[in-house]
């Protein structure tokens, strides 16, 4: 690969009619495509510069980024940014703490899979403890009541309402301003009337949280 061209993975697959560029959770190119040649790629890459630099520049800049623990960290909670810290010490459970101004994560052995399940938990933990009550208030304020509420962490979709009105959250969201999570519950409430986008959905969304296109804004600045 010419050093003119930026970094990427490129996966062939002769099943494939088109070329598809994504990007993974770091800003990495992906390259998906038929059996094309070199020079095809590199043709597509000038002519996508622009737009590749722009994407990958806009996946860089969002909050809550997957996190390389080789480097300093932070940890998004209700919108803030802390710090996180990592600390070798002597007993071999690993453990995250949390005292309001920074996140420590004390280890034995420098495990970034391990590392990764204890935010998990805590954002998991922190997500129920956030959610559900919101939920509960919010009901009642809509007369919109789900069958069940779950919890999970997902790559792409930060809630979901199932066609029987059972609403599942992104832990992750637990990353997010409180006024973005509020807007998430109303968002997936409304599904339970509307089970589609349309005109109807946006206004009963609006009726209750009339800044709601603020906050999807906001949300758009996360992973």
């Amino acid at each position: 690969m010419s050093s003119l061209f930026p970094g990427y993975t490129h996966i062939v697959n002769p099943k494939l009619k088109y070329i598809y560029l994504s990007f993974d959770a770091k800003g990495n190119l992906i390259i998906k495509s038929p059996k094309v040649s070199l020079k095809h790629i590199e043709n597509l890459l000038l002519k996508k510069t622009k737009w590749i630099q722009n994407s990958r520049e806009k996946i860089q800049n969002k909050k809550g980024r997957l996190l390389d623990f080789s480097e300093d960290n932070f940890l998004y909670y209700l919108g803030e940014r802390y710090p996180l810290e990592l600390k070798s010490h002597l007993p071999k459970k690993t453990g995250l703490e949390f005292d309001g101004t920074a996140f420590t994560l004390f280890y034995h052995s420098f495990d970034p899979l391990l590392f990764q399940a204890h935010i998990d938990r805590f954002y998991t933990n922190s997500a129920r403890e956030i959610l559900s009550p919101l939920v509960k208030e919010w009901s009642k304020k809509m007369q919109l009541v789900p069958s069940e509420i779950k919890f999970r962490k997902t790559k792409r979709q930060w809630g979901s309402c199932s066609q029987k009105n059972i609403i599942s959250f992104n832990t992750m969201a637990a990353k997010l301003p409180l006024n973005v999570i509020h807007y998430l519950v109303v968002h997936e409430l409304a599904h339970i009337k509307h089970k589609h986008h349309q005109k109807s959905f946006w206004e009963l969304v609006a009726h209750h949280l009339p800044a709601y296109k603020a906050y999807i804004g906001e949300l758009k600045t996360y992973f």
